[in-house]
């Protein structure tokens, strides 16, 4: 059945869109309003704006990629798709970073799990970071409209194999589990999510808040990645991009200057720091790019007898909130338990080994499961998280130390996946870590585990969840911007993603950007039609 290609379809009916790679000369801009990434908050501010009749420019670093670019194939997607080719790292390397860069954003390759912000996190941002107007009262109607809007609702579907295993280990142990809410209309189930959707079925940015964008006049200019705001101190004058070639990497030489009344930077938890930064935007209280946070990742690989064949159907459709707040919101770190969808790509760099070993393991992928541990961070005085720097090119890079206390995490994570694994029926668990060896049975596997050696490079760890650099809240010496994600010190600048965030959340964030970056874009529509 031959599936169309709508954003192709609106390119041909004129939408105005700006290919920076294509320039054979410098390119200046205009609009009313200037939105900076085109991911969850940036696309659904900019369709916002749009629709009360501002002329709206959103700029986009990664290249321009549809639903007919879409072939469920690794290699491609990884290397066009993500930052930095999905090579993107810690500092120091440890850490695995997933995030987007097209299009769209991280909506276009994310696997849809859809949360609404935890209440309990909600209640620390206003007791412990002065953030006001955001209680749980107060987004439900911006959560319920979101969610209507991009069809979110538990997914209706029986689990595949994967995700059961998550569901029959946690009936066995009497632990908490549901069905995960997920953003897509009349899904195939192909289990490619993570590689672009090629049917349109995943409700991402590029299928939806986009197009409405362009549809109501709205401009775009992808491969182009913004490079400094040129201001006094207190307003932005200008925005410089560099133009990057076709695939995203080198600049061409060619510049594009943006001029608005407004910016809205909406790059995500690493590159909206970095661009402050490259502006030497004022920071009074040097809060810019601190206490960014990941839902550090760890993972826990199991053998089954049965076939989980875990790169079919809906990636993610299960998951568990049991050790999530056991201890309240600011004692022992918690964990939220999802499972990953495994392609052999990934599931060879994730699985590791070498030569023969690996070799075996993926002979083994069709009856191999693994689960993930999501550590909330950022809810302790020795959660700190990390901070965004900038390399001596410019370019961005985050430094997040694993501290003890989030070691604790990791083993009591490992703990409790190989606890539901063997539950579900699981021949053999290995914790995903350079010293583990595969454990026949729960005692051998907790004796393991009790005794790895959590350290970086041995502890495998990921992350596709970045949040802060740029924290909310009334006080400018605690925050960035203020409760309405304006910038404390630039008055024609606002921060309209997960950047803001003072702490993780404690689930996949994306719904908690579209519906926030939501909720402050009705603020600033009327602050800039009162100004007009």
């Amino acid at each position: 059945m031959p599936v169309t290609d709508p954003f192709r379809q609106g390119l041909e009916r004129g939408w105005i869109t700006h290919d920076a790679s294509r320039l054979e000369r410098d390119l200046a801009l205009e609009a009313d309003v200037a939105v900076i990434g085109s991911g969850a908050g940036g696309a659904t501010s900019a369709q916002m704006l749009s629709a009360a009749g501002f002329k709206v420019l959103l700029i986009e670093e990664g290249p321009l990629k549809t639903s007919s670019d879409f072939h469920l194939l690794e290699n491609q997607a990884y290397a066009s798709l993500y930052q930095e080719g999905l090579g993107r790292m810690s500092k120091d390397g440890a850490i695995t970073i997933l995030q987007g860069r097209a299009v769209g954003g991280t909506t276009l390759v994310n696997w849809t799990s859809s949360f609404r912000t935890p209440p309990q996190t909600l209640a620390h941002w206003a007791s412990a970071h002065g953030v006001s107007g955001l209680g749980e009262d107060e987004l439900r109607p911006w959560f319920e409209r979101i969610e209507q809007e991009l069809g979110i609702t538990p997914w209706a579907m029986p689990p595949n194999a994967n995700n059961d295993v998550l569901r029959r280990g946690c009936e066995q142990l009497g632990y908490r589990w549901a069905v995960i809410p997920r953003n897509v209309r009349g899904c195939w189930n192909l289990g490619y999510c993570g590689m672009g959707c090629p049917v349109n079925a995943k409700q991402s940015m590029l299928v939806t808040r986009i197009p409405a964008t362009l549809d109501q006049g709205g401009e775009l200019l992808y491969l182009a990645r913004a490079e400094r705001f040129t201001h006094n101190g207190e307003r932005i004058d200008q925005l410089t991009c560099q133009a990057l070639d076709a695939q995203g990497i080198n600049p061409t030489g060619k510049q594009v200057s943006v001029r608005a009344r407004h910016y809205i930077l909406a790059g995500g938890g690493i590159n909206s720091p970095a661009l402050l930064q490259r502006s030497a935007a004022p920071d009074p209280h040097g809060r810019l790019g601190k206490r960014t946070f990941l839902h550090l990742v760890n993972f826990s690989a199991a053998r089954f007898n049965e076939r989980i064949d875990p790169y079919y159907g809906a990636p993610q459709s299960i998951y568990s909130d049991h050790f999530q707040w056991q201890d309240g919101a600011d004692g022992p770190v918690g964990y939220k338990l999802e499972v990953p969808p495994l392609h052999p790509a990934l599931a060879s760099t994730l699985l590791g080994g070498h030569g023969h070993e690996n070799a075996q393991r993926m002979v083994e992928l069709p009856h191999t499961h693994v689960m993930l541990a999501l550590l909330r961070d950022g809810f302790h005085p020795e959660s700190q998280g990390g901070a965004v720097e900038l390399r001596g090119d410019g370019s961005a890079v985050l430094d997040y130390p694993v501290t003890d206390y989030l070691r604790d995490g990791l083993r009591r994570a490992y703990r409790s996946m190989a606890q539901i694994q063997f539950a579900a029926g699981a021949t053999g668990v290995i914790p995903v870590h350079s010293d583990a060896s595969a454990a026949s049975s729960l005692e051998q596997a907790l004796a393991m585990i009790d005794n790895l050696r959590l350290e970086p490079f041995r502890t495998r760890l990921g992350s596709a969840h970045v949040m802060g650099g740029c924290a909310f809240g009334e006080d400018p010496r605690q925050a960035v911007c203020d409760s309405l994600g304006r910038h404390h010190q630039l008055e024609n600048l606002s921060i309209h993603d997960g950047s803001l965030f003072p702490t993780s959340i404690g689930a996949n964030p994306q719904l908690s950007v579209y519906a926030i970056s939501a909720k402050l874009t009705e603020a600033l529509v009327a602050r800039l039609a009162h100004r007009a």
